[in-house]
Order: structure tokens, then C-alpha cells, then sequence
């Protein structure tokens, strides 16, 4: 789960549709390899992408150059920064302003605006998205694409990571194969922000931990959660060729979760760019910490997929305590990330 401040943890580690649905998704496999091999193609990522989320919530407040704001002097081996969170149903009028966004800069958009021209200016290759949802804003009865689509492109934008967590997906296994009331929201809401935001314009989104379990080998996977399988519908639709880039929420998951286990279950059913999770914070239940070395650790095994990188979640989350190897800043993991991905220039932020 992608935490917000007003986070509820239960990070998938708590423990259908109809015959109808399961025999439209049987016919949908047989197109799932051409879509997903359009998707792989289509993607302008790196193969390896680094993506990070900045928590908008803890970014100083800027007085007007957004030249000069905290967020421009991020490390500069990001190749895509998530501006987290924005409503789904964000109030964004032409000429508007973020206060009804759900953007919590302390700044107003031109000032924004600024700031990400100037990252790009210290970073070209550097894509910036909007990250919609989180695990606190649950409007999605009132997704209004077409106002986040006006923030995209009022700011300098690249796209939107589409931060869909439903409180109850609804996921049951019949006949072998996972099904979940919310998978035609999540169809419906990619092919709508695509709609509005075709590419080159980008599209991202965060999976759950557990989302591509429940099937096959994976069908006994642990931890089991009302949210395991809750990725596949989506993943084998053909709404999946809109996707650039699915990043796994590898963290607030239990001790039982195996992050390469996982990613192992979502490349079955995604074959475009992966990123493994990483998070700053220590776990809100019981887990691994994300220290230096057991991140070095999980993406040497992570990137023998050539397709697969990173998402570090995220920028302004300060650990508690000294920070350390073992109680790692942001800086410090995107610096273990950087060269974990074969990347030069691997430091800490400027």
C-alpha cells in the first residue's frame, strides 16, 4: 500500500464475479499475449525504470520562485517522480488551483509549475506523473479525468500514476481462476485516464503486494489477503497495452511475503517494465526493515529479469532516529537503488 498521511495499515497481510465474467476473461487470455506484447513495445521507459514517489504533504513552503523549491534539488537518477496525492475527484477548474486537487504543496500551481520545469531542467530525462488515490481518497465514484488531465498539462506533467485501492476488491478463485467485483473499475478507470491522456503522456500503476497470487502456482501463496489476486483481471485485459509501468507495493506485507515470489506472479501476467517497492518508513506490522543491505539484497535477485527496476516510496519521508545503513533516509536507498540498476553517478541527493 502506498501510505498517505492519514494511512489505515493492514498492508494485504490480512486475510466473485460471475461464470459470466470468468468465461469473458477465458477469451480475453488468448488476446492477452498480443496486448501485452504491444504494451512492452509501446512503453518509452527505460528497462529498468527508478520510479519515486514525493510526499507533498512534508515539501517546504516556498515563497515565489519555484526555481528554488526543496523538490528541485531530488537526486538526479530518477526517471520518474510521483506527486502524491491527488483526489480522484480533484476540483480543478481551467487556470485552477491545487487547493481542491488534494495536493498538499504550500504553494499554488504556477509556483509548482516552475518547480517541475526546473527539475526537468537538472534532469531531462526525468518524467513527472501525478499520482491519483493512496489509501486515504476513495472518491473514485466521482473519478473526474478530465480535471486531472488539465492539472497534468497546467503543471508540465508527464502522465498519471493511477493509485487505485479498494477497500473490498471482492476477489474469489472459481474454477482455478481469480475474479473481483472491482475489476471492471479498474478496466474502466485506465481506459478513461488513457482516453484523456494518450501517450506519449504516461500511465503508471502501483500493484498490490499480493495482487497477481491466487492462481496456479500461486494459488496457496502467502500471506493470503482479501486483496490477493485482485491485480489479474486487469493485468489480462486488454485495457493492460494502456499501462507503461506496474510497480509492486512490496512492503507492509508480512513477514510470510516474499517480494521475488511476488514479482515472479506478476511477470506471468505482465510482461511490460516491473518495479519492486521499496519503502522508507518501517513497517506499520511486522516485516523486514528496508536497510541498505536488504535492499542491495533484494534487487540483486530482482534485476536478473531484464525488465524490472525500482519504486522507492518515498521523497520527505524522514525514518525515525539517526539515519543509518540500517535506518535508511531516501536519499540514502535511491543512492543503493541508483546502483543496484547498474546506474553512474549514485549519491545522495544534491
Amino acid at each position: 500500500m502506498v501510505r498517505h498521511p492519514h494511512h489505515d495499515p493492514d498492508g494485504g497481510a490480512r486475510a466473485g464475479r460471475s461464470r459470466r465474467l470468468l468465461s469473458r476473461h477465458l477469451a480475453l487470455a488468448v488476446l492477452f499475449a498480443v496486448f501485452a506484447s504491444a504494451a512492452a513495445a509501446a512503453s518509452p521507459l527505460p528497462d529498468r525504470p527508478f520510479l519515486a514517489y514525493l510526499a507533498s504533504w512534508y515539501e517546504p513552503a516556498v515563497e515565489g520562485d519555484g526555481s528554488k523549491a526543496a523538490m528541485t534539488r531530488l537526486a538526479g537518477q530518477v526517471d520518474l517522480l510521483a506527486l502524491a496525492f491527488a483526489r480522484p475527484d480533484a476540483l480543478y477548474p481551467p487556470g485552477g488551483e491545487l487547493a481542491g486537487t488534494g495536493l498538499q504543496f504550500q504553494f499554488p500551481t504556477a509556483t509548482l509549475r516552475q518547480a517541475v520545469r526546473r527539475m526537468k531542467d537538472r534532469n531531462p530525462k526525468l518524467r513527472v506523473l501525478v499520482s491519483v488515490g493512496g489509501s486515504a481518497y476513495r472518491r473514485w465514484d466521482r473519478y473526474d479525468e478530465h480535471a486531472l488531465a488539465r492539472l497534468v498539462r497546467d503543471i508540465g506533467a508527464d502522465g498519471i500514476d493511477l493509485d487505485y485501492e479498494p477497500a473490498e476488491p471482492g476477489c474469489a478463485a472459481s474454477g482455478g481462476r481469480v475474479a473481483c467485483r472491482t475489476d471492471g473499475e479498474w478496466t474502466a478507470l485506465v481506459r478513461r485516464t488513457r482516453a484523456v491522456l494518450p501517450r506519449p503522456l504516461l500511465l503508471t500503476v502501483p500493484a498490490w503486494s499480493v495482487g497477481a497470487y491466487g492462481e496456479g502456482q500461486w494459488a496457496d501463496a502467502r500471506p493470503r489477503s482479501p486483496w490477493t489476486g485482485s491485480m489479474l483481471g486487469l493485468l489480462r485485459s486488454p485495457e493492460a497495452a494502456m499501462i507503461d509501468l506496474v510497480s509492486i507495493m512490496s512492503y507492509d506485507a508480512g513477514p510470510d511475503y516474499d517480494p521475488i515470489e511476488a514479482l515472479a506472479a506478476y511477470r506471468r501476467v505482465w510482461q511490460g517494465p516491473l518495479a519492486v517497492g521499496i519503502q522508507v518508513l518501517p513497517s506499520e506490522i511486522p516485516g523486514p526493515r528496508f536497510t541498505v543491505a536488504h535492499t542491495r539484497a533484494l534487487l540483486r535477485q530482482a534485476v536478473a529479469d531484464p525488465r524490472v527496476g525500482a519504486m522507492l516510496y518515498g521523497f520527505n519521508l524522514a525514518p525515525p532516529g539517526p539515519v543509518t545503513a540500517d535506518n535508511p533516509d531516501a536519499a540514502m536507498l535511491a543512492a543503493e537503488i541508483c546502483r543496484a540498476l547498474g546506474r553512474s553517478g549514485c549519491g545522495r541527493s544534491r
